[in-house]
């Protein structure tokens, strides 16, 4: 038995010091030491010894499994540290390889004009507030003389998400806030991203931008509200960009209008974009409704104002001529890189 013994673990040291990197080491630890291995069946067999025999033979045993299992821990080591350095010196970066173009990003045209707008507001002394994307019922709706079950809000095709919050609708809700923590004199824009359940198509997205601007002063007319904008027109699109306004109706504001201008893609002379008008609607606008300023704990009796809110997704398309709103929101960057 003890001949078998050393024959077992000559037999096994052979095997694990061959070199091979794909030498099979669980294969060799179960031909030995499973518990159907080499040594255990020959351990079995030590109930046949003699009593004066079996402690030598066990001790033998035991040191022959104790070489075993660290040869093997040994051979697993090496195979290991082999396959580490294989994989290092195929991984190994060759410097003098040219390297990978990587593709500058761009401010994006919606950024560009956004911020282009806002610099031109901020120009003629408006402050920049800002408000909530989920808004309260109130303020995107009742503070607006917009109450419960009025036929506006059809129109809005609101996002709901309990009946007291909702996506809000547009950005005058800031508005409603700024009066209610600020006393007239008050001049602000309020730029944002609005929701509406729009379906998308050409000119529609259920998530735009929207810039909406609110005046407040003792003695502001009509007047004023057509200076301001017209003088944004001009600042935004040039001096050739010729505005008008039309008679038009929102519960917030009273008188209201609606300002066009010529269309960007025919210059005027008429075509399917403008449906041969050669305006388009550039934005809503009108005087501040007395009710929206007694909300706000503000005498309409002393003060007045007016209100305008636009599409910033609108003024990109016309000021870089773009026809599809989509465009502004794929992430393609054959469209991107134009800006």
């Amino acid at each position: 038995m003890k001949k078998k013994l050393e024959q077992i673990k000559e037999n096994a040291f052979k095997e694990l010091q061959d070199k091979r990197k794909d030498l099979d080491i669980e294969s060799i630890r179960i031909k030995y030491l499973g518990k159907k291995g080499e040594l255990t069946h020959i351990l079995r067999g030590m109930k046949e010894l003699s009593k004066e025999e079996r402690p030598i033979i066990g001790k033998l045993a035991n040191d022959i499994r104790t070489a075993l299992e660290n040869a093997i821990e040994e051979a697993s080591q090496r195979i290991k540290s082999s396959e580490r350095e294989s994989r290092v010196k195929g991984e190994t970066i060759d410097i003098t390889m040219p390297g990978i173009k990587q593709n500058i990003g761009r401010r994006h045209p919606l950024e560009q004009v956004l911020e282009d707008m806002k610099e031109i507001f901020v120009s003629m002394g408006f402050t920049i507030e800002e408000g909530p994307e989920v808004e309260l019922d109130y303020y995107n709706f009742e503070a607006l003389n917009i109450p419960k079950n009025h036929p506006a809000r059809g129109e809005q095709d609101t996002f709901y998400i309990n009946d007291n919050l909702v996506l809000r609708t547009q950005t005058s809700p800031t508005q409603i806030r700024t009066m209610e923590k600020q006393k007239p004199p008050i001049k602000m824009i309020s730029p944002g991203k609005v929701y509406r359940s729009d379906s998308v198509d050409a000119t529609h997205s259920p998530i735009f931008y929207q810039m909406e601007g609110l005046v407040v002063d003792k003695g502001i007319t009509f007047a004023d509200l057509k200076g301001t904008l017209e003088l944004f027109a001009r600042k935004m699109f040039g001096d050739k960009m010729k505005t008008k306004f039309r008679p038009h109706h929102f519960p917030f504001t009273e008188p209201s209008a609606e300002m066009d201008a010529t269309c960007f893609v025919c210059n005027g002379e008429g075509c399917r974009v403008c449906k041969g008008e050669g305006w388009i609607e550039l934005l809503g606008c009108g005087m501040v409704h007395p009710q929206v300023l007694r909300n706000c704990n503000i005498d309409p009796e002393i003060y007045s104002g007016f209100a305008f809110g636009m599409g910033v997704d609108r003024m990109v398309m016309l000021k870089y001529g773009i026809d599809d709103i989509r465009n502004m929101y794929e992430s393609d960057m054959r469209f991107l890189n134009q800006f």
